[in-house]
């Protein structure tokens, strides 16, 4: 999710595709601080629900949860304990055979589950998968006062550290991309390769954005002390946002772990982001996944970031924002073939 562009609010027909996201530029009125997190939640995820599940069921430092239906694929759980941090949650393939070692870094306001279980079989089988949920995200760190992107590479760093690994390649979805390059950018020894996906340079769009972006630092406190009606909203987004399946249940369960006050402490960290000055300078085999009916990273800054990057290849999937699971039949092989490109590329 990320602000309204000041551009698109006056443009003549600017209404999104129907099978795309609602455009938040198309809103008539700012939106309260309950409101700014369920917009980002429907614009992220677009995932099966069970209804008749009610709260959160979160677990803390491994604690066993309710057995539910949960997709196939799943790589392992870990929980790691990342010196001087705390203690996260990741998923973690096992090691050997040879495979590059992959870490998958999910959106804003979403998990790594949440956004990546179509895609674990079919890159598990060639990849050794590592997929942690992000600072103030599901089960991953808790988010503070003055957080920024950058806090969120180096926690990425020093979950490589936690599991010896020397560099692998980084892919980043929509804000995670945002996490990628950073990671790039302060510890470049760690990155092999990158694949951004449905992300860019920065994701502001003018004066209106840069407001709605400080105004999510200025809500959270206000959401800390009196989260229920922001939770409410996040029930009512992921409600309304998706139908009933075999994985409802644990979809549910996925989409409701965060909390709403941490989501916006990283919201307006994500406003602050900008690489345009530097992302020039990469210096990795890189490969750019574009959502061409993407309404909340629009495409012509998905596209300016292919071409900033020195190199890089571009796979376009003809979907919106949340092709990683509304579209996953294009959105994954389009993954495979960007990972095999950068693979091959380092090999070379």
């Amino acid at each position: 999710m990320t602000a309204p562009d000041d551009r698109a609010a006056t443009r003549p027909g600017s209404e999104p595709d129907p099978v795309d996201d609602p455009d938040p530029t198309l809103i008539p009125r700012p939106p309260s601080a309950g409101r700014r997190v369920a917009e980002a939640m429907a614009e992220e995820v677009g995932m099966a629900v069970d209804p008749s599940i009610q709260t959160s069921t979160a677990a803390d430092d491994g604690a066993r949860e309710p057995d539910i239906g949960e997709p196939p694929g799943l790589p392992p759980e870990r929980w790691l304990d990342l010196e001087g941090r705390g203690r996260t949650f990741a998923r973690v393939g096992e090691p050997g055979g040879g495979r590059p070692d992959v870490v998958l870094v999910h959106g804003w306001t979403v998990t790594a589950d949440a956004t990546f279980a179509p895609s674990y079989p079919a890159l598990s089988s060639r990849y050794r998968v590592i997929a942690p949920d992000l600072r103030g995200h599901g089960r991953g760190l808790p988010a503070r006062r003055g957080l920024t992107l950058e806090t969120l590479a180096d926690d990425l760093a020093a979950t490589l550290d936690e599991l010896a690994v020397r560099r692998a390649i980084v892919v980043g979805y929509s804000m995670g991309g945002a996490v990628a390059q950073l990671l790039w950018r302060r510890h470049p020894e760690r990155v092999a390769g990158l694949v951004l996906c449905s992300t860019a340079q920065h994701f502001q769009g003018g004066p209106l954005s840069d407001l709605w972006y400080r105004g999510q630092g200025w809500v959270a406190p206000l959401i800390r002390a009196y989260p229920g009606p922001a939770r409410a909203r996040m029930i009512q987004a992921v409600d309304g946002k998706v139908a009933d399946g075999p994985y409802a249940a644990w979809f549910r369960r996925e989409l409701l772990r965060s909390d709403p006050s941490a989501l916006l402490r990283v919201g307006a960290a994500l406003g602050r982001f900008r690489s345009s000055s530097w992302i020039g300078e990469v210096d990795v085999p890189a490969a750019v996944v574009v959502t061409t009916r993407d309404h909340t990273v629009p495409t012509r800054r998905q596209r300016s970031l292919a071409a900033a990057v020195p190199g890089a290849a571009v796979y376009e999937v003809d979907g919106p924002h949340n092709s990683a699971v509304t579209r996953s039949d294009a959105w994954v092989p389009a993954l495979r073939c960007a990972l095999d490109e950068v693979v091959d590329r380092i090999d070379g």
